[in-house]
């Protein structure tokens, strides 16, 4: 029987989009504008695109230079390039690290579509500060309607997931990923013509160097790596399905680019919003689902129909992020089951779906009724969010530098960074120095960091 051919992406727009889109995420939204405020505001922002360029990308393009090379999925990749030896646990552990991020993520991806119905149903108005604190509590700790929005957005994930590489991530990310773009466009114009919105973005854009410290470097370093996804395996799955004509190099630097872009320019819509009526953004999903309706409710109160409109736009955007960021997670589990067990995609996918859905239900149910049930003193979701954050991921980044940098024959690197020798990178032996040196020292400050070691 003739040996079917492998699936991959069909176009140099869909790699870029697709691969973007797995970076692109939460985080851009509600940890990077924090962080920047926070930290020198455009002088966090130097330090961290000086991250993503000596550090993130060099880790995304041995990512894909495993993948591309392997021709396969993450758990499988390691073992076929090091056969025999103890390397395929990394990306087994890969594919766990998607699975645990997956479940937990997925809950907090539910709470966006909840938030788009209250926006399209005008829920927000005439609401005071103490009523979005009140109201989301009351809803993430419901025993029923965020478990009903996790499973649904997981069906979605699912839905995308089954009609394949080409035509259901690919085509997806061309999709999603200008629409998101056009919405973030479009609210950063309209919250920079806010009153008073010129003070946030004085607070984003002026440098405030005297802020810099050994802190905010370890800050970005982190950011960037927890950005772009590194450490966890998607780009090796997304790397494999990339054509040998694919200019990695120049894939990695356009992903790195739209993912801080997309950070950078979620700022752009928060502080302005933020500053014009003097509150003061905090961090994490207090930021989006509790302080940001109330700033929107404030800052257009006195046009209701542009609080509405902007409120709509702000929670579909953060659906896409979440769904781009889904998307990737997923494919990296199913297409190991695909692939490995020799299943269906489609049967591999329900193994998928069917199991983060459990655990994701039992997440949900972890900040609610189930909050008293602790392992290690955390709740199912906060372990799932610690552990992945601060353990995998971390370590995860950390071997797949040091199989790229030491282990991997150096003659494969030169010959999947340069195509075969058909691209002149005059920056290969610096990549390389990085992905031996830099890289591991700076993964191991983070993860000493993240711990409290340092």
């Amino acid at each position: 029987m003739e040996k079917k051919e492998r699936a991959g992406f069909s176009s140099k727009l869909g790699v870029i989009l697709a691969s973007a889109g797995s970076a692109v995420g939460l985080g851009n939204i509600w940890r990077f504008p924090y962080e920047a405020g926070n930290h020198g505001g455009a002088a966090f922002i130097l330090v961290y695109l000086g991250c993503v360029l000596m550090l993130g990308i060099p880790i995304m393009l041995a990512e894909l230079i495993i993948g591309r090379q392997a021709r396969a999925n993450t758990g499988e990749a390691f073992d076929k390039l090091a056969p025999g030896t103890p390397w395929k646990w990394v990306g087994l552990v890969g594919v766990l690290t998607g699975i645990l991020i997956l479940s937990y993520y997925s809950v907090v991806a539910g709470w966006t579509l909840e938030f788009i119905g209250e926006a399209v149903t005008n829920s927000f108005a005439d609401k005071q500060a103490g009523d979005f604190i009140q109201s989301f509590n009351a809803f993430t700790t419901n025993s029923w309607r965020p478990v009903i929005w996790t499973v649904t957005f997981l069906l979605l994930t699912h839905f995308i997931i089954v009609r394949g590489v080409e035509k259901g991530i690919e085509k997806s990310s061309k999709i999603m990923m200008p629409v998101l773009f056009l919405l973030m466009i479009l609210m950063a114009v309209c919250t920079a013509l806010l009153p008073g919105a010129g003070a946030g973005l004085t607070f984003l854009l002026k440098p405030d160097f005297g802020k810099v410290n050994a802190d905010v470097f370890l800050g970005a370093m982190g950011q960037a790596f927890f950005s772009l996804s590194v450490g966890m395996g998607v780009l090796i799955t997304y790397g494999s399905y990339f054509k040998k004509d694919t200019n990695l190099t120049k894939t990695a630097f356009s992903v790195g680019m739209i993912d801080t872009l997309v950070a950078i320019l979620s700022g752009f819509i928060i502080f302005p919003a933020a500053f014009a009526v003097g509150v003061e953004p905090d961090s994490g999903s207090g930021l989006v689902f509790i302080t940001l309706p109330n700033v929107f409710q404030q800052a257009f109160g006195e046009i209701p129909v542009l609080a509405y409109i902007f409120s709509v736009m702000f929670y579909l955007l953060l659906a896409l992020a979440a769904l781009t960021s889904t998307i990737s997670l997923h494919e990296v589990a199913t297409s190991y089951l695909h692939e490995h067990y020799r299943l269906t995609r489609k049967r591999a996918a329900t193994w998928v779906t069917t199991a983060c859905i459990i655990l994701a239900t039992l997440c949900s149910l972890s900040l609610g009724v189930g909050k008293n049930m602790t392992i290690f003193g955390f709740t199912l979701f906060n372990l799932f969010d610690n552990i992945t954050a601060k353990v995998l991921l971390p370590v995860g980044g950390f071997f797949i530098s040091i199989f790229v940098g030491w282990y991997l024959d150096k003659n494969v690197v030169r010959s999947e960074l340069t195509n075969g020798g058909t691209l002149r990178l005059p920056i290969y032996q610096l990549i390389v120095f990085i992905l031996k040196f830099l890289a591991p020292i700076a993964i191991v400050c983070i993860f000493a960091n993240e711990l409290g070691l340092l």
